[in-house]
């Protein structure tokens, strides 16, 4: 589904898609959780348990792990065994974009185009995604580019001044 008629901006992953990424994913990026724990997470909400993956990803995702803070907020995001909740979604990527997290960056990004949880704000989502970009998130490239095509300039430079502000302060207090 576009969000703009021309442009495709490319959507929150579905967990079964990342699951040939979990080494991105899960370990290398946060490495705070046990990955073990993390995979047995992810091969549960894959086959359908999603309680199950749900009761572990919070566990770990109340110690701070930034890779389960994302799957929770994939989750409330999706509605996988939860129920849709935007605000949820946007509160667990949220954490996890304060360690640095690229995904949970890009998923803030996705959010704010999309209104989902937050005000819709291009400046906002061109920020997030400009900080996913930096990381090296591919699609985060593509969706900030997308948004940019529908801002000024004014706006875009807006949105860089604040990812600039957001990465000198470690990531925190971005909103």
């Amino acid at each position: 589904m576009s969000y703009f008629a021309s442009n495709k901006i490319t959507t929150i992953s579905p967990w079964s898609k990342l699951r040939h990424d979990k080494l991105i994913f899960f370990g290398v990026i946060s490495g705070m959780a046990n990955p073990i724990q993390l995979d047995g997470a992810l091969n549960m909400y894959n086959k359908g348990n999603f309680v199950e993956a749900f009761e572990i990803f919070q566990s770990l995702a109340i110690q701070g792990d930034a890779d389960a803070q994302l799957g929770l907020g994939t989750m409330y995001a999706q509605g996988h065994g939860v129920v849709q909740d935007y605000k949820q979604a946007v509160d667990w990527f949220r954490k996890a974009a304060e360690q640095g997290h690229a995904p949970a960056q890009y998923n803030l990004g996705i959010m704010y185009v999309k209104g989902q949880g937050v005000p819709q704000d291009h400046v906002r989502a061109h920020m997030w995604f400009n900080l996913a970009a930096a990381k090296g998130h591919s699609d985060a490239v593509k969706n900030r580019d997308v948004v940019a095509s529908k801002m000024t300039q004014a706006q875009i430079a807006e949105a860089q001044k604040l990812a600039r502000e957001c990465e000198q302060r470690n990531y925190k207090n971005c909103e």
